[in-house]
């Protein structure tokens, strides 16, 4: 019999990596990939248990996707990853409507765990947190076809004390440089331009198979795929990012001047609080050092607001050390007490009102940043990934190197050409917004 599968995914583009994995290994076994839930006999849902809300989000969607199974054609829901492994026998016992769970070093067995479930079992596939993946295992890209994630790597060694992710998903594991290669080259034949370099801690690739730092080497490799364009670094802990790999950033075309580097705040006592090996003055050597040797970088950060004991000077240094760096892209987080992590258990805990209201300030102030940083890109011109058209507003949109997919902005243009999803145009940038970019098509060049 053949059965049709829908699977939702949750969470970080690790995440959905796994995700992808799981798709490619059940279809190779000849189960039949569906987006229609109503018309799944086996419904997945890959979960994120990071934070609480995530963990809200998962859980609604567990419930939501438990109805088809009374009204819909579901025989079976299976719950992998983060919340799976965290919370697996909380799963089974307080829904009962759930037949399966599978950990974040299991989504390999999901074949396996699928046909034990169908013999009437109820089955628990978890704890191999450190797992290896197999070299070469299939995966279906669910992002458009011209984008991929490239997991580099899994775990994390870094026991950031707010942070579950090395309890969830074990040490750091740097995948060997040829298998990441291969897999890049398969990637770039099916039609992917830009590649997102992807890991827990991608600064540390290599540091636990070879010794040493290698994510520069592997950048080289990689740009000599000839069919991609792009490619784009994410979670650089600013620990590990060496002299080397900002002098590859700077000599290698494919590789576009932007690097995510979450520093979650600036504070010395705070950094050490969390666990962080940093200093506020390392991190604007840093950041300093950056932009010496790479004029156009675009730096994007994440911060964590309302961490134990964060004192009000405390936060007025971090407010000062943004409006001091001017940070191309920012995210800001609220922090999450989480059991089972060093920081919930410390004194002073910061209440919600507190917590809102830094977010808030941090977030008003990046915002007038990111229009500044918008405008003075008016009159100047730009190679646009191209991502669709609107017909509504009769605008093309897309990205260019300084905006990551789903978390920066967009460039919206007119264009009197037909232009294909996946393209490259050229576009002058007219006017600015907060954070997208308004402009025409045009073949000029850039000064």
């Amino acid at each position: 019999m053949i059965y049709h599968i829908g699977v939702v995914s949750l969470g970080c583009a690790k995440n959905l990596v796994d995700t992808e994995t799981m798709l490619g290994l059940l279809h190779r076994e000849g189960f039949v990939i569906t987006n229609k839930e109503e018309k799944a006999d086996i419904l997945i849902v890959n979960t994120c248990g990071f934070i609480e809300s995530a963990k809200q989000e998962s859980v609604e969607n567990i419930l939501e996707l438990a109805e088809y199974k009374e009204k819909g054609n579901c025989k079976l829901l299976i719950v992998t990853g983060c919340l799976a492994e965290r919370y697996k026998d909380k799963i089974m016992e307080e829904m009962p409507e759930v037949d399966a769970v599978v950990g974040t070093g299991n989504y390999h067995e999901i074949a396996e765990v699928i046909n034990q479930a169908f013999e009437g079992h109820k089955i628990q596939k978890v704890g191999n947190q450190d797992y290896s993946p197999e070299e070469g295992l299939p995966r279906i890209q669910s992002t458009p076809a011209y984008i991929a994630y490239l997991k580099i790597a899994d775990g994390c060694d870094n026991h950031c004390t707010y942070c579950i992710i090395p309890k969830l998903r074990g040490r750091y594991r740097s995948r060997k440089m040829e298998s990441i290669i291969q897999e890049a080259k398969q990637l770039a034949q099916n039609g992917v331009k830009e590649l997102l370099i992807i890991a827990q801690d991608t600064s540390r690739y290599g540091i636990d198979l070879y010794n040493e730092y290698r994510l520069d080497k592997l950048l080289n490799e990689l740009c000599k795929i000839e069919d991609i364009e792009w490619i784009r670094l994410h979670y650089c802990y600013p620990e590990n990012i060496t002299e080397k790999l900002i002098q590859t950033m700077a000599k290698q075309r494919k590789i576009c001047n932007y690097i995510d580097i979450p520093i979650q705040h600036c504070s010395d006592e705070v950094l050490k609080k969390m666990g962080r090996s940093s200093t506020k003055k390392q991190l604007f050597t840093l950041i300093s050092q950056l932009r010496e040797k790479i004029p156009s970088i675009t730096i994007r950060t994440s911060l964590i607001v309302g961490f134990p004991g964060e004192t009000k000077i405390q936060f007025k240094e971090l407010v000062e050390f943004v409006e001091d760096i001017q940070f191309d892209r920012m995210g800001v987080f609220k922090y999450s007490q989480e059991e089972d992590t060093p920081a919930a258990k410390l004194q002073n805990q910061i209440d919600e009102e507190t917590k809102q209201m830094r977010y808030e300030r941090l977030m008003e102030i990046q915002s007038k940043i990111s229009g500044q940083v918008n405008n003075k890109k008016v009159g100047k011109y730009f190679d646009v990934l191209i991502e669709g058209f609107d017909a509504n507003s009769g605008y093309y949109y897309g990205r260019t190197y300084a905006d990551s997919i789903d978390i920066d902005g967009k460039v919206f243009f007119e264009s009197n050409q037909n232009h294909h999803t996946g393209s490259f145009v050229r576009v002058k940038v007219l006017s600015a917004e907060k954070y997208d970019l308004i402009g025409e098509v045009s073949n000029e060049f850039s000064e």
